[in-house]
């Protein structure tokens, strides 16, 4: 059961996963979901962020039916991390909220992005037109990924110790390790599901349905939801799905990419405490893993 703190209603949230988009957010909600001591629902409130105006009502609509049940309420909105406002709106209304936040290679970030964006055909044109620099229709692939600034934003009202921060590559090398991290840091014990664990890598393929079928099952997405997984269905899925052919990412765009992140990936590595310098270097993605790093960070 979450501690009780002055102003703090019964349904409000007691952690948040803040971000970053495309960093493994949806990974760390399915593994903290398994946990019968949490809460946290499947779609992303983003209250803080671009359904603000929405109201109070709006948010209280996600947890309280399960006030009263002993569970610990959290929830997941990546787009959090990199939003303006997001640091003072929370700070507002969950001051002790802990926070859990992740981060990827901000190049390989954006390029997932990108990639997001085109197969649900909001983009259209190749990585150049919207990579290249911030001024762009989606300036939010290159923004995004600018941690050390967002990451200051939110240490103007938040204290280091309600701050948990890991990176992608720990989700890969140390699951088990990464998920008890988090657990600690929100004040629940750890439950790790191996087998979700190896489902969430099984299904995360390039391979998707067209994107007209997509978009007819869009407004079915909450029902179909508990499908997945399922043997009929996957094989169903898997007959119609596709491989679906991005444009690629230019080795010159990448070196270009690499240039406009590299002082705040310096930065980032200070706050954290961890060598990032692998992030802008040719290296085997298992390389970079290896590292001796520090295993889980508090933002210092």
């Amino acid at each position: 059961m979450s501690q009780a703190y002055p102003g703090q209603a019964d349904w409000h949230p007691s952690f948040i996963i803040i971000g970053a988009v495309k960093a493994a957010t949806t990974w760390a909600l399915e593994q903290l979901q398994v946990n019968p001591a949490l809460y946290m629902p499947d779609p992303e409130p983003h209250y803080f962020s671009s359904e603000f105006d929405r109201g109070e009502d709006y948010y209280r609509a996600y947890f309280e039916a399960q006030v009263g049940s002993g569970r610990m309420l959290g929830e997941k909105s990546a787009d959090y991390l990199a939003h303006p406002d997001a640091p003072q709106r929370i700070a507002n209304m969950l001051p002790h909220a802990r926070l859990v936040v992740q981060f990827r290679n901000p190049v390989e970030r954006a390029y997932s992005d990108y990639k997001m964006l085109y197969r649900r055909g909001t983009v259209k044109e190749g990585p150049e037109a919207y990579l290249a620099s911030l001024d762009n229709p989606q300036p939010r692939f290159l923004n995004d990924g600018l941690y050390a600034q967002h990451m200051r934003r939110w240490l103007d009202h938040f204290p280091t110790d309600q701050i948990h921060a890991f990176l992608y590559d720990d989700v890969k090398a140390q699951p088990k390790a990464t998920v008890e991290a988090i657990s600690h840091h929100i004040g629940v014990d750890p439950v790790f599901d191996i087998g979700q664990s190896r489902k969430k890598a099984n299904n995360a393929s390039e391979r998707f349905l067209p994107l007209p079928v997509r978009k007819v099952l869009a407004p079915l997405k909450s029902t179909i939801a508990p499908l997945r997984g399922h043997p009929l269905f996957e094989s169903t899925r898997g007959f119609f799905a596709r491989e679906i052919a991005y444009p690629p990412l230019s080795p010159q765009l990448r070196l270009r990419l690499r240039d406009f992140y590299a002082e705040d990936v310096e930065q980032l590595g200070k706050l954290l405490g961890r060598d990032l310098s692998a992030w802008l270097r040719d290296e085997p993605r298992d390389a970079q893993n290896s590292r001796g790093e520090r295993e889980h960070s508090k933002v210092a």
